[in-house]
């Protein structure tokens, strides 16, 4: 099993960033998670469905993050898409048969994780995580499921990813390879070179499919 499960953005300026995604999916942080201070960062958490939308901000000069946003140009760019696994030791195994480097291991008592090199990969770091049991989800907080208001909601979930990629037909077929095709779609780069560029989330409202909103040359489109 494969799903997407969550999406982090980086963008320079965080609450304004979070405040927009906020009003617009009618959606609260239900979390701030503490750990990404180790990669010199601070996030927000929405909640979609029981799929998250992460929002990071550097704190510190030289993360991977900030170069991001400094080699798109951007004000907030897609940074990660993280995928919840059940086979987490078998899909790694096989990811470093076909060369790609795991560049952070976590290892805890109610979930692991992978990172993946994003040179390895193509368009974004990537992330397997095995969380225990199947649809439980650390990085959510411990209390996630109290933000769930369905009638409220204004989308009900994470559709998928754009990514910009300099051969669209050469990148899916990477991550195809590497079983990672899943909830994600390839597109030709523009002046901001390769990145995840766009978000898709399932409408509520379905008068709404086809919305379109921008914040900062990134896309949040209702499908």
């Amino acid at each position: 099993m494969i799903r997407l499960r969550q999406v982090a953005l980086v963008a320079h300026d965080l609450e304004l960033t979070t405040n927009f995604l906020r009003n617009l999916l009618a959606v609260d942080v239900c979390h701030r998670d503490p750990g990404v201070a180790e990669f010199g960062l601070h996030n927000t958490l929405l909640l979609l469905g029981d799929q998250f939308l992460e929002v990071v901000s550097p704190t510190q000069a030289g993360t991977t993050a900030g170069r991001l946003l400094d080699k798109r140009q951007l004000g907030c760019t897609g940074y990660m898409a993280i995928y919840e696994v059940d086979d987490l030791d078998r899909r790694e195994v096989a990811l470093t048969e076909h060369g790609v480097r795991i560049v952070w291991r976590g290892d805890m008592h109610d979930i692991r994780g992978r990172h993946l090199h994003p040179s390895d990969v193509g368009g974004a770091l990537v992330s397997i995580d095995q969380p225990l049991p199947n649809g439980a989800w650390r990085w959510g907080g411990p209390s996630w499921p109290a933000h769930a208001h369905a009638d409220t909601k204004v989308v009900t979930g994470i559709a998928g990813v754009h990514i910009a990629a300099n051969d669209p037909d050469a990148m899916r077929s990477r991550w195809t390879e590497l079983e990672l095709a899943h909830a994600v779609s390839f597109h030709p780069a523009g002046d901001h070179g390769e990145g995840i560029d766009a978000l898709d989330v399932v409408a509520t409202d379905r008068a709404r499919a086809g919305e379109v909103h921008v914040l900062d040359g990134f896309e949040v489109r209702f499908v």
